[in-house]
């Protein structure tokens, strides 16, 4: 990793000297083993028909180095309390960001972009408050490995109906009730969670699974989707994962018409592969997830559906699918009218 050290006296006096001489600034920046950006920003700064002088350079770059910078907006201020909390509630920036621009759109002062959050906890000393902070951040792997590599292990699943004949509304996100999938796996893969996510609105619903077996996967994303309302349960897109072998049960036990993605191809299921990232918040990877009661990922999910969206102009996704919900419900007990 570089480092960057200011210039001296004794070089920007050998800057002077060069320059006079007639030599270009490339040259003056190999003799000095520096940086050409180094020697044309140091020129560019004292600029005047007398050149380049030693002396008032330094002179600028003392000051320069004391002269104290701007206060930061959230340095100190009951601005940064508000932050702090949200990000302590599981917040990001951008959604924090968002919030206090829809509270406050006509008052500058009581608002702050996401990367001022960034820069404000990233600026924090080292020490105790610092790493909670961060912790509060979503974190993902420190490397990934690619998903477009390897042999697809994984068995095939009978009568499977793939992505490509899903009906084309779905990828609109126009009209809601169409759902993606997925398990996420505890330490040793030995638990799992079954996710869902509603494309519409990114409304999440958690399921407790005994374990990845195909018979308990229907059973438990069948009680998941039973508790949807019918009007917003239409479809449900999974990957290729042995669990969903039962999906032809499922779709008779719920309504549910299953739709499988291409193999390696998350980004067909983008709304679910985001949340089970979002979700690592809350169950971190190496935790044994079958201690987690149904009534606890209700909470989690619920917190994450009462976090705002900027997709959504930073509405909740709870809020948008209450929308959604009661606009078909409103559908379906409407009188048709005579003649209809």
């Amino acid at each position: 990793m570089r480092s960057y050290h200011e210039l001296v006296l004794e070089e920007r006096v050998e800057i002077q000297r060069r320059l006079e001489a007639g030599d270009s600034q490339r040259a003056i920046a190999r003799s000095l083993r520096r940086a050409p950006s180094t020697i044309s920003r140091e020129v560019r700064r004292l600029p005047g028909g007398a050149g380049y002088r030693a002396q008032p350079a330094q002179r600028r770059a003392r000051i320069a180095r004391h002269t104290a910078r701007v206060p930061r907006k959230l340095h100190d201020s009951g601005l940064w309390c508000v932050v702090e909390a949200q990000l302590r509630a599981g917040w990001s920036p951008q959604q924090i960001a968002g919030l206090l621009q829809r509270a406050s759109p006509e008052h500058p002062r009581d608002r702050v972009s996401h990367e001022t959050i960034y820069t404000a906890i990233y600026v924090q000393p080292r020490g105790a408050l610092r790493t909670e902070l961060i912790a509060c951040l979503r974190q993902g792997r420190s490397t990934r490995k690619s998903r477009t590599r390897g042999t697809d292990r994984r068995g095939m699943i009978p009568d499977m109906q793939r992505i490509h004949v899903r009906p084309p509304e779905v990828a609109d996100r126009l009209i809601p009730g169409h759902w993606e999938g997925d398990l996420i796996k505890g330490a040793g893969n030995r638990s799992s969670i079954g996710t869902l996510v509603e494309r519409t609105s990114g409304f999440v619903v958690l399921a407790r699974m005994r374990s990845a077996s195909a018979p308990d996967a229907l059973d438990g994303f069948g009680t998941a989707l039973g508790g949807i309302p019918v009007a917003l349960r239409k479809t449900l897109t999974y990957d290729q994962g042995k669990e969903m072998s039962a999906h032809a049960a499922l779709t008779r036990r719920t309504g549910v018409a299953v739709y499988f993605a291409d193999p390696h191809s998350p980004w067909q299921r983008g709304s679910n592969e985001n949340t089970n990232g979002l979700l690592r918040q809350y169950l971190p990877r190496g935790t044994d997830l079958s201690g987690y009661s149904q009534a606890a990922l209700d909470a989690i999910a619920l917190s994450l559906n009462t976090r705002p969206r900027a997709r959504h102009g930073f509405r909740t996704p709870l809020e948008v699918y209450t929308e959604h919900l009661q606009q078909a419900e409103a559908a379906l007990t409407s009188p048709v009218a005579p003649g209809v």
